[in-house]
């Protein structure tokens, strides 16, 4: 017999602070991009019923204490029940023995973190440092975050957000406007198009569910970044193709990954022209990032199983620390 320990939503939130999500989420790529993981494939589970779309995804990072299995669901359809529309746990394994070591029942927040952290290291790599302007393409959890993670490592000072539903773009945007953490003076402005976000801005960052492409090649312009997060299973897309084609830095999560579920599935050649790099490879210092002012960069977003055994294992440390959560036996 054993103990495990039960972490909920509150103790995980108060034990994973964005700066040290990124931080660890960066250090995960490398040695994902290293050969230094273990890592399944994605399970996604549709339920076409109510609109439910589940993913599970694991890992392991040689020499941790610990693997984790992530449960992650969004079903669009709650927020008509008064439900949130996504929803997940993750469970925490020892590594030398196999044991469950916790459970954190987080609804979701660590899947939400990781990933807006994701998109803080790409730009910390990929976007320009006079980043003024950030065009949000999408108004769901994951535009809070996304802009969480990149206010960590750059400053901005204009924030246009678009989405299909006027309400909740405007909801979206009074929430940017008093969110803590985010640029003293910013500014947050509803967009009527996805043109009129784009052109222009610095950073471009798109978070739907999208089976089109929304943003297009011609309303990009020099210097500009790209992280693309919401294409994450197959028949997903929000970039227009010919964007991957002809950006001068084109990086991915995984390439395996990305090519069965991410931007690059649209345009799988590319990858038999070497010009694709993981964002590991980048974090480690294999490979270089941004090097001109007027290079278009695109990071390609998919999710990566380590990211979550990387996030979990600092929130379990800190909580067993700071003697949070409540011990079950098993």
């Amino acid at each position: 017999m054993g103990e495990v320990l039960i972490l909920r939503e509150a103790e995980v939130r108060a034990s994973l602070d964005m700066a040290s999500c990124i931080d660890a989420v960066s250090d995960a790529f490398a040695a994902y991009s290293s050969g230094r993981t273990e890592l399944p494939a994605v399970i996604h589970l549709d339920i076409p019923e109510h609109g439910g779309e589940i993913h599970v995804k694991g890992g392991y990072i040689h020499g941790g204490d610990h693997y984790a299995v992530k449960f992650a669901s969004g079903f669009p359809g709650n927020e008509a029940l008064g439900l949130a529309p996504n929803d997940g746990l993750v469970l925490v394994f020892d590594a030398r023995t196999g044991t469950p070591a916790a459970f954190l029942l987080d609804h979701g927040f660590i899947t939400d973190q990781r990933t807006g952290a994701a998109g803080g290291v790409a730009a910390r790599h990929l976007a320009r440092e006079d980043t003024a302007t950030v065009a949000v393409i999408g108004t769901g959890l994951q535009a809070r975050f996304q802009l969480d993670a990149l206010s960590k490592v750059r400053t901005f000072g204009e924030v246009r957000v678009w989405g299909r539903d006027a309400s909740r773009t405007l909801t979206c945007v009074e929430d940017l406007r008093v969110r803590p953490g985010l640029p003293e003076g910013a500014t947050f402005h509803m967009a009527r198009s996805v043109e009129e976000a784009v052109l222009g801005a610095d950073v471009v960052i798109t978070c739907t569910a999208s089976r089109e492409p929304l943003v297009q090649d011609e309303w990009l312009s020099p210097g500009m970044h790209i992280t693309a997060v919401g294409s994450d299973g197959p028949g997903k897309q929000e970039l227009d193709p010919r964007i991957l084609e002809r950006c001068d830095v084109l990086v991915v999560d995984s390439r395996r990954q990305c090519a069965e579920r991410g931007e690059l599935q649209h345009s799988r050649s590319l990858l038999d022209t070497g010009r694709v790099v993981e964002l590991g490879e980048i974090t480690s210092g294999e490979a270089l990032g941004r090097t001109g002012e007027s290079q278009l960069t695109v990071c390609d977003l998919t999710g990566v199983g380590v990211q979550d055994v990387a996030a979990a294992s600092l929130v379990l440390k800190r909580a067993v620390e700071a003697g949070a959560g409540e011990s079950m036996v098993l």
